[in-house]
């Protein structure tokens, strides 16, 4: 409680000093294995003791792996759409059917990229399946069911284990239209407000703020990512410093309404 009541006087006030630190000691993860003491565990192996209001910042791909949302490409036939978009892609098509069967909607297929929107909501390329780091060229991660409920899960264990209120965000990489690159965003939230917002604020120049609203749990899940690496075997990063708003509504609030998106 005293964490609740220091973080709803300093909404609109920024921490001086942030601390990312990465936890690059956790075995390759399993399905049913118990991520929430793995964590832990891998915290106790760098001397890193979880604090009261320290952000778990968790790539999706473990996630995935210990709830068994892992498809073995063998047991999958590729539909003809699937084969002839493989083809003209140089693709594996049964990845590209795994695709299509984790997609609610096709944006777009052109140029061999495939981007689609998911059942979750996300606009993003190839479902979220994932082919890297998974350990078999036959097999690929598809996204969690439910990213919230999955954070939300890793969040009570993880309280329950150390005591302290905490905040857990599950982190997927995207690209964005208009740029290049990838960056890291939340697509689930636990323990903390996904977005932070400032409309009604004034600003130093005594200006009120019409429209700004940030999207803190992305900035979070890309600040991490520079601790974390793709290639560096660091899967989970704590936040330390950051005074976040409690909540529980997830990444939902991220996610822009059908009837405010212009580019539909």
């Amino acid at each position: 409680m005293r964490l609740r009541r220091a973080v709803r006087q300093c909404v609109l006030v920024s921490s001086h000093r942030i601390e990312i630190r990465g936890l690059p000691s956790l075995p390759e993860i399993r399905e049913g294995d118990d991520l929430p003491a793995i964590i832990l565990e891998a915290c106790r192996e760098v001397s890193f003791a979880p604090e009261e209001g320290d952000i778990f910042v968790v790539t999706q791909k473990i996630v995935s792996k210990a709830e068994g949302q892992v498809v073995d490409l063998r047991d999958v036939t590729p539909s003809s759409l699937a084969a002839g978009f493989a083809r003209s892609a140089d693709k594996d098509p049964r990845v590209v059917e795994v695709v299509l069967r984790e997609a609610s909607r096709i944006v777009k297929m052109d140029q061999g990229i495939l981007i689609t929107e998911t059942r979750h909501g996300f606009v993003c390329a190839n479902s979220g399946v994932d082919a890297s780091n998974v350990g078999s060229r036959d097999t690929v991660t598809i996204l969690p069911r439910d990213p919230d409920a999955s954070a939300r899960r890793l969040r009570e264990e993880l309280e329950a284990k150390t005591g302290h209120q905490l905040a857990v965000i599950l982190s997927d990489t995207f690209g964005r239209p208009w740029r290049e690159g990838v960056t890291n965003i939340a697509i689930g939230v636990s323990g903390m407000r996904a977005l932070v917002d400032y409309r009604g604020s004034v600003d130093p120049q005594g200006r009120s703020l019409a429209t700004t609203v940030v999207a803190v749990a992305d900035e979070l899940a890309s600040a991490a990512e520079l601790v974390m690496g793709k290639l560096d075997h660091t899967p989970v990063a704590v936040i330390r410093g950051y005074p976040f708003q409690p909540g529980d509504d997830g990444a939902k609030p991220l996610l822009r309404a059908r009837e405010r998106d212009l580019f539909r």
